[in-house]
Order: C-alpha cells, then structure tokens, then sequence
C-alpha cells in the first residue's frame, strides 16, 4: 500500500540532497502512514510535517531525512532520541538496525506509539520521561538525536554520548532553529556543525523551555 507515493518521494529526497543510500532504503520501507492520524493519511507522503494532537507534529520527511543523514549511522549503533512523537524517526533508526531508546514526555503519545510499535514489532525502548535529562541507565549512546527545538543543548546529552559519537538538536528560539551536529572529541571537547533554517516545536523540559 502507498508504495508509489513512497517511491516518488524517495526520489524527491534524493533530488533534494539526501544521499545515504541506508536513510533512502528506511524511508522506502517504513510506512509513513502508519504513524499519522487517519484524517490526514491521504498526505502521508507529501514532502509536509502533519499534526499528530496534543499540539505535535510528525516532522517533514526532508527534515527527518536530514537530521538522520547527520547522525552518520553505521550497524547496530546504540541510538537515543528525545521525542517520540508518532514513533516514525525511532521507526526508521531501528530498521536501519541501530539499537533504539526513545524518550515522551506525553503519557497519551506514549501509550498510542507504545501500542503501535506492539503491533508493527517495532524493536524500541520507550519510556515516559523528561527527554532533556536522557537515560543514563543505557549510556554512553553511539548517537543521540533531538526531535524538538532547545534553547541550549542539554547538559545531560552531551554527557551521554560516547567519545567518538554525534549529538544532531535543533537550537534557536521558539519559532526557529539550526541543526547543531555535535562530534564529541572527548569529555570536556566538541566540534559543532551547523545546518540553518529549521523549525521544531518545543523542546520542553528541565534542561529546555519551561512548560
């Protein structure tokens, strides 16, 4: 089902500069449509961000291209993102055979993303937390992603990355940000990249925006 429309906007990420032959493969054979509401499926492949409720969106595919693209994935790496949202981005990560933990602050995205992952047997980690403090318990992570906006890249992130690793957070205000692509050269040292003109909702917690 919707295999065309996958196709076709494979090809428009493609076109659009996304070249990880592993990001474009996840994308072909994760079904966008299965993680949006029913009252908006027929966009499910639309190169859009769409509401999912509760005031969250399912990101752009070109943006969830992007930040994945960033990440530099190699097999079986042990990945922590912070937003689990419609669970599309864990979804991808871990058909590209990473090792996914994915943390919600909501409890009602949490048990529908919880419930589907169940059904499609996704294999992810979730848990109901404040994302900004991450999960220490499985640190250090190969890669860390941030799917929501932050004034500042939290301490605890850049704490639970492993030397070697990368941290992909959109920093900026409230209404847009840049992509900051950490490399952690050791404890205390980082080099940061940065990819312009992006817009998140909230990242809200301790080490973020107040609710």
């Amino acid at each position: 089902m919707y295999e065309v429309e996958r196709r076709d906007l494979v090809e428009k990420l493609r076109k659009k500069g996304i070249t990880d032959g592993k990001v474009l493969e996840a994308i072909m054979n994760v079904e966008r449509h299965l993680f949006v509401p029913e009252g908006v499926r027929q966009h499910a492949y639309d190169d859009v961000a769409l509401p999912i409720g509760w005031g969250q969106t399912i990101s752009q595919p070109y943006t969830v291209a992007v930040m994945t693209q960033a990440l530099e994935i190699e097999d079986e790496e042990k990945v922590l993102e912070i937003g689990t949202g419609s669970g599309y981005q864990a979804a991808l990560l871990a058909e590209m055979g990473c090792r996914v933990f994915s943390i919600e602050r909501n409890r009602e995205i949490y048990d529908r993303t919880q419930k589907l992952f169940d059904e499609l047997h996704v294999r992810a980690a979730l848990r109901c937390s404040d994302g900004t403090l991450g999960w220490a318990e499985f640190a250090p992570y190969d890669r860390i992603i941030v799917t929501a906006g932050s004034p500042k890249i939290p301490a605890a992130l850049k704490k639970q990355l492993k030397v070697g690793g990368k941290l992909v957070i959109p920093v900026g205000d409230k209404y847009s940000q840049s992509l900051k692509v950490l490399t952690k050269l050791s404890e205390e040292e980082f080099a940061v990249k940065d990819i312009p003109h992006f817009a998140f909702v909230p990242l809200i917690g301790k080490d973020g925006w107040k609710e």
